[in-house]
């Protein structure tokens, strides 16, 4: 096996011990809850760790786009997908139907009427039915029916349409109104004497209250697998628990205190929301990532009684680990200080 310190920087590494205690650790919660772990995999685009998932436990994956649900399935990884996005024109609903028939079972997500005509359309045309879901916004303010009754008329209306079959509601991310919103929504379905096998709810956060929202069948998590910056930032995880990792060489000390890395947005990614900087480095956890331009990382050393020289190589993890995975090839699995394993990344790119 390769030694780490033989990889070219900047490179991403996953910590083999790291990740696979955090899908034990994920899918023992899922276990004792009562509640089918159905993971996210565009956090990791890797077909060899979807079955890691499985094999853990996990009842099938879950895709966010049309690219990932063929590789996965090329793969063999599970014949139960759930791809919670909008499809919408002919292209995409030909390349559906063609899944749908592959798959043991394939359901979709959608918020609207034209959606929900669209796959009825197709489904009719190929002589396949379409199982789905409906999407509600139950806070983030994102994709979703906005209200119970909503949600209620929209998979009423559905049902009616040729091939299709209604499986239940879902939501990102599991947030205070949310079981509220499901509550409603059930009441209603339940009156009007329909069957909502599927309750789903998401987020990686969100896992720390899932015991708040008794009425979920199913979670998808995605980023649990790796944690990033933003997990730690919402005490999702702890820095211990964060498998991934950028692996990047000082190549500049301009200033006493800034170190420049050969690692920028190309690699750690721009992506902020609400943590503040760009990345946590582990060999100097009091220095900051204040800037990054595409091919430069910027770490201000000004709180580091110990600081780097050029040359010197750090691993730092990033806001969100979701990006990195769709903008390298490759990443390493290493063990002891040992590339254990190379994956390649399958689905990268793939965002139609």
């Amino acid at each position: 096996m390769t030694s780490v310190r033989d990889l070219d920087s900047p490179a991403v590494t996953i910590d083999l011990d790291i990740m696979e205690a955090n899908i034990k650790r994920l899918q023992e919660q899922m276990n004792h809850l009562g509640i089918a772990n159905r993971p996210h995999i565009k956090t990791h685009k890797i077909p060899a760790l979807g079955k890691l998932q499985m094999q853990a436990g996990a009842v099938g994956i879950t895709c966010q786009k049309l690219g990932e649900v063929e590789v996965f399935a090329d793969a063999g990884v599970a014949d139960d997908v759930l791809l919670t996005f909008n499809i919408l024109g002919w292209p995409k609903t030909e390349r559906l139907m063609a899944l749908t028939r592959r798959l043991k079972r394939l359901a979709v997500v959608f918020d609207n009427e034209v959606v929900a005509r669209g796959l009825s359309e197709a489904a009719r045309k190929a002589g396949v039915d379409v199982r789905f879901l409906i999407e509600c916004d139950t806070g983030f303010g994102r994709n979703g029916v906005q209200t119970p009754e909503a949600a209620f008329d929209l998979a009423r209306l559905a049902m009616k349409l040729p091939n299709m079959v209604f499986e239940g509601l879902m939501t990102f991310p599991n947030k205070e109104p949310t079981a509220g919103f499901f509550t409603r929504a059930l009441e209603l379905f339940k009156g009007a004497g329909i069957n909502v096998p599927v309750v789903s709810g998401g987020g990686t956060p969100a896992t720390m209250t899932l015991k708040d929202f008794p009425m979920l069948t199913e979670h998808r998590a995605g980023t649990y697998l790796y944690n990033d910056a933003m997990m730690v930032h919402s005490k999702a995880a702890t820095w211990a628990q964060c498998a991934m990792r950028v692996r990047a060489t000082v190549v500049s000390r301009p200033t006493d205190n800034r170190a420049i890395l050969d690692a920028g947005t190309k690699v750690l990614t721009s992506d902020q929301y609400y943590v503040q900087g760009f990345g946590h480095v582990i060999e100097y956890p009091e220095a900051t990532v204040p800037g990054l331009s595409e091919e430069h990382g910027t770490i201000d050393l000004t709180q580091c009684k110990e600081k780097p020289a050029v040359g010197d190589v750090v691993h730092v993890v990033p806001n969100h680990c979701c990006v990195v995975s769709n903008m390298v090839d490759q990443v390493y699995g290493v063990r002891g200080g040992k590339v254990e394993t190379t994956w390649k990344v399958a689905a990268r790119g793939l965002v139609t």
